[in-house]
């Protein structure tokens, strides 16, 4: 992000709760933004009770109720590490302290992201959930393409639903945020953790739960350095995962 300001380069973000942000954010000052509220759907197990969760195999985690997505980030959607993720993206994208940035579970998938401002306005961008749209933004900006999809339908959709994040039933949640605020080469601990979590995860190696036990025994291991380069990160990232797969190979297990 320094870099680009330095070359007065601008980012155009394509996920679509960045996307949704960037687009609330034009036309008003940033001094002016109070707080980003980020939506998530609450993936496949969001109405399920925890001790369901203790055994749950790939396959259901793998069922996304509103995007077709890679394996990978599925899985990612189902521990909401996805959305501790796009937090700390949030955190960069838009140079807002973490603490201003809120977990919104919202199953319709609708609202993309909000954004609010001191004078207690908020503004959301809406659509329905297609990657295309976000990315036909960004290709075409500060124009917009038309875009073969279809169209949002209030009357039909009717309500729209909020409810805060379950940190104790979704704990990657938290190790995102813990991450973010600790900064330097802990971010990328935590995403390095849990790549090779989620890959022992879907290959039955280890249990849902293990998928974050794992993450926070590495975070808790690792002694993040001052002022990192791109060498220390890298390095940091070789850290965590040879540390990970040493974790699982030694029988990673949950508390219940």
């Amino acid at each position: 992000m320094a870099a680009a300001a330095a070359k007065n380069v601008r980012i155009l973000p394509v996920d679509s709760e960045h996307s949704a942000i960037f687009q609330a954010l034009k036309g008003n000052h940033r001094e002016a933004l109070d707080r980003i509220l980020l939506t998530a759907s609450g993936g496949p197990f969001f109405n399920r009770p925890r001790s369901e969760l203790l055994t749950v195999s790939p396959e259901a985690a793998l069922c996304h109720p509103n995007w077709s997505m890679g394996r990978k980030i599925t899985i990612d959607s189902a521990t909401l590490m996805n959305k501790g993720l796009e937090v700390i993206e949030a955190h960069w994208l838009f140079g807002v302290p973490v603490d201003r940035i809120s977990v919104h579970v919202h199953p319709e998938s609708i609202i993309h992201s909000m954004v609010e401002y001191i004078d207690g306005s908020v503004i959301a961008q809406m659509g329905l959930p297609d990657m295309k749209i976000p990315i036909a933004y960004a290709l075409a900006y500060p124009e917009r393409l038309p875009v073969a999809c279809p169209r949002l339908d209030l009357f039909r959709l009717q309500k729209l639903s909020f409810y805060p994040p379950d940190e104790e039933k979704f704990p990657c949640l938290r190790l995102a945020f813990e991450a973010c605020r600790t900064g330097s080469t802990m971010p990328a601990v935590l995403n390095a953790a849990n790549e090779i979590a989620v890959y022992a995860f879907l290959k039955k190696s280890i249990a849902f739960y293990d998928i974050p036990l794992v993450i926070e025994q590495v975070m808790a291991s690792h002694t993040p350095c001052a002022k990192p380069d791109l060498e220390a990160i890298l390095q940091a990232d070789a850290w965590a995962r040879e540390k990970a797969a040493k974790i699982i190979a030694c029988g990673a297990k949950t508390d219940g």
